[in-house]
């Protein structure tokens, strides 16, 4: 495997696509079936949010799972359980939906963790951010036209093709995934992962500075994204003006399109850039205010609102991971790694569980002005003074001790 376009990652990427297909439609069926049902904002944020809660859960397990399995055991095992899940979708009510929010997230947990695990030991050093990139961008273009067609399909009473659709992502995603393969295997005879234990990687985000300042970001941005993903298409439908299908469409659109044309910009030397972090959370914050003023102010404010939030999420993601795959403990990485995908996988857990009643008590409206105060405390926070020019990048080995890199 060598570069980050080359065929074997190319196959990556495609599965990632085929996987988050699903999720691109439930997040717009889900909120409306369950509203339908007679469900509040607070039970659907509880369903909805209890996928990611779950993925984060599982999470560090998953990176010490595949370090230990390798990805490509691990993968195939998981690809059966996230069938299920999605054919438990089709025939249950809102405890079905639960139960396969649960599912659903832990087959997530070891698919991302395999996938991005796999691509960061095989891509050189200089490529990572591209490979992560990528692997994200994959994932968000099924977003591009999964909620307009969503939409479609439930004004259309369309169910029953829903569930063809379902069951056919299930199936083509298990088959696909079954022919992959990744060159690196594990590595049984590496002991310090197994004395790394994952109980005690929880104690390492207070501890460890890099993935205590990451896992913060990553946790507060998270909230604001999955406010937005689970509620979007019930504030769509109490908008004057615009549609939550193309509000989707348009921020999945941006995402990939930034993916594509800014993943030479994302950092990738194991260097902390206020300047570029904090400019990425303003992002959000600006995107926030104007999706809470966009009740007011009408479609416009709505659509800028996705614009900015797509060209965040497009950045923050990769390259807060590519700096952790500099900056954490060689030995223990996979697992810190996953812990903090994990708070991501929290936050957007959260932005369904805190901001329902919000929701639910205030208005749509509020809640998202809530997101951009949250936003402006998270700029501040991601601000850390240059350090001098002379001083290296500094990757700490668990083995070898401390090293530097000019």
């Amino acid at each position: 495997m060598s570069g980050a376009m080359s065929w074997p990652f190319l196959r990556l990427y495609m599965l990632a696509l085929l996987y988050f297909s699903a999720n691109a439609l439930l997040n717009v069926i889900i909120p409306l079936q369950g509203a339908a049902w007679g469900a509040r904002s607070t039970t659907i944020g509880l369903v909805m949010g209890a996928y990611m809660l779950t993925t984060m859960f599982f999470r560090p397990w998953a990176g010490q799972l595949i370090q230990k399995h390798g990805p490509v055991k691990v993968l195939r095992l998981i690809l059966l359980v996230n069938g299920a899940a999605l054919i438990l979708y089709t025939f249950t009510g809102i405890g079905g939906y639960v139960l396969a929010r649960i599912l659903q997230g832990v087959a997530t947990a070891f698919f991302s963790m395999a996938l991005q695990i796999g691509i960061i030991d095989a891509l050189p050093e200089k490529e990572r951010s591209q490979g992560i990139s990528f692997y994200s961008l994959f994932s968000y273009i099924p977003g591009i036209i999964g909620p307009v067609f969503a939409l479609s399909l439930w004004q259309a009473n369309g169910m029953d093709a829903f569930t063809v659709i379902l069951i056919s992502i299930a199936v083509c995603t298990g088959v696909f995934g079954y022919t992959v393969k990744m060159e690196k295997e594990p590595n049984t005879g590496e002991k310090s992962s197994d004395s790394f234990g994952v109980m005690a990687s929880f104690g390492q985000i207070v501890k460890n500075p890099h993935l205590f300042k990451c896992s913060v970001l990553m946790l507060s941005a998270s909230i604001i994204f999955g406010a937005v993903t689970t509620f979007m298409p019930l504030y769509g439908a109490q908008l004057n003006s615009g549609s939550a299908g193309i509000y989707l469409m348009l921020q999945a659109a941006v995402v990939v399109a930034s993916r594509v044309l800014l993943r030479k910009r994302i950092p990738s030397d194991g260097r902390w850039h206020s300047s570029f972090i904090m400019g990425t959370m303003l992002l959000i914050t600006l995107a926030s205010a104007c999706i809470s003023l966009s009740s007011a102010k009408g479609a416009i404010l709505l659509y800028a609102g996705a614009i900015l939030m797509g060209a965040a999420q497009a950045l923050l993601y990769p390259t807060l991971t590519t700096y952790l795959s500099f900056v954490l403990p060689s030995a223990n990485r996979n697992v810190l790694i996953g812990l903090f995908i994990a708070t991501a996988d929290l936050g957007v857990s959260m932005g369904g569980a805190l901001m329902g009643p919000i929701s639910d008590y205030y208005s749509y409206s509020t809640m998202y002005f809530i997101c951009a105060i949250l936003g402006i405390v998270m700029i501040v926070f991601s601000y850390e003074r240059r350090k001098s020019s002379d001083e290296s990048v500094i990757r700490v080995d668990s083995n070898d001790g401390p090293s530097t890199k000019g």
